[in-house]
């Protein structure tokens, strides 16, 4: 005769079997299932039901046996709530004169339930996974014997659950790997593969997103004898955004190739996004062409500023506010007009999201208007490429170990 704390050998060698499984591919259902089977047996209980917590609507859901649909039973409701909201082993000796069984009963095909074992099924840190009953057809059918086993094998169906949510998780977190990077490939594609070619002018442009795919954009493209200069930022991170300003980028460039102007182009292209974006998404935006032989920059900036104008000859910076409000935030009617800019030999226009001038350190300082300028008045005579990565080690720099917070994007234009 066994004591309570110990298990037949019969038993025993069930409950290894499923400890064996349980690294094994199965489906969590038929496992559980079969837990409650071997459960049956070292228990000696004529059924088992076996209820999951659904973490989103946080109710117990009845897996075993199993139904269509499922019976569900919120925290402290029947014997199985009131197991999962204090975690604690109950034994029922007598359901028929239980009143929370009665207002909640529990049964089984073939007998009528008249002992109830519940036993929490806890996971990591004593997190609830769910909750397994034993019902027996005798009064005080179960006793220590029973309570020794039964958190034995609830810990056996935590295994099994947590195995299959880690699972489950693994492959939700693949797909989704896939699609940021098919993503991330799409955004990518949009960018300039090289810089232009233009006589007398060194362009660069640099991206540096915080997460796989980012809310900022640049483009530089000669179009018609010009340069097409693009800086966008759309709010917020990720997939939306980084589709939102991929969209402003597809739709300019199709609006100048068909002969726009910036101003017809700037205006429908901001109203077409105020009727796409919802009510709380819009970009700001640097949207100008610079034209080699005059050396004048006409812009719209639609939120996007400041722009920073280093003047060669006195080494001083001037600063451009945005000329408009954001794109897509309102429906525009016209425009004042595109503002422009002339650049000198040895100028230099900087195009720089706010991830640089809002590099944060950890106890709130700004990297700031000043710092960006003094990191170009000294390295004004440098490749552009060059003072592009200078900007953005110096921002780094400056935060220490603050982590990036927002998308950089850089575009530097220099009349040589």
């Amino acid at each position: 005769m066994n004591t309570p704390n110990e298990i037949s050998r019969e038993s025993l060698v069930q409950i290894l079997e499923i400890m064996h499984r349980l690294a094994a591919p199965e489906a969590m259902p038929e496992l559980l299932r079969e837990i409650i089977e071997v459960g049956k047996v070292a228990i000696v209980a004529e059924a088992g039901v076996l209820w999951l917590l659904d973490r989103k609507s946080q109710e117990l859901v009845m897996v075993a046996p199993p139904a269509d649909p499922p019976a569900r039973l919120g925290f402290g409701i029947g014997w199985a709530g009131e197991c999962a909201d204090n975690h604690q082993i109950t034994n029922i000796h007598d359901c028929r004169d239980d009143g929370r069984f009665q207002e909640h009963p529990v049964h089984a095909a073939g007998f009528e339930t008249r002992s109830l074992l519940n036993v929490p099924i806890l996971g990591q840190e004593e997190s609830l996974l769910g909750v397994m009953q034993w019902l027996g057809e005798e009064v005080g059918q179960f006793d220590e014997h029973d309570e020794w086993i039964g958190p034995a094998l609830a810990a056996q169906a935590a295994v099994a659950i947590q195995h299959s949510y880690m699972t489950d998780e693994l492959l939700a977190n693949a797909i989704l790997a896939q699609e940021v990077a098919v993503a991330r490939e799409i955004q990518i594609s949009t960018l300039p593969k090289v810089m232009p070619d233009v006589p007398g002018y060194d362009l660069y442009g640099h991206f540096l997103p915080t997460d796989h795919t980012g809310g900022d954009l640049y483009d530089l493209v000669v179009l018609d004898g010009k340069v097409f200069m693009l800086l966008g930022d759309a709010t917020g991170h990720g997939f939306g955004p980084a589709l939102s300003a991929t969209q402003m980028q597809a739709m300019l460039r199709v609006a100048f190739r068909l002969g726009a102007s910036l101003d017809q182009a700037y205006i429908q292209v901001n109203n077409q996004l105020n009727e796409d974006l919802p009510d709380d998404r819009f970009i700001t935006a640097f949207i100008g062409f610079l034209d080699p032989q005059t050396h004048e920059v006409e812009f719209h900036s639609g939120g996007q500023g400041p722009i920073l104008h280093f003047c060669a000859a006195s080494g001083k910076c001037e600063w451009y506010k945005p000329t408009s409000f954001p794109v897509g935030i309102m429906e525009l009617d016209g425009t004042d007009g595109a503002q422009r800019l002339k650049l000198e030999p040895g100028d230099i226009l900087a195009l720089i999201s706010d991830g640089v001038y809002e590099y944060t350190t950890l106890d709130g300082a700004e990297f700031g208007e000043e710092r960006v300028a003094d990191v170009i008045r000294n390295g004004h005579a440098l490749e552009m490429s060059e003072l592009s990565q200078r900007l953005v080690d110096a921002a780094f720099e400056f935060g220490g170990e603050a982590p990036q917070a927002d998308d950089i994007t850089l575009v530097l234009v220099r009349r040589e």
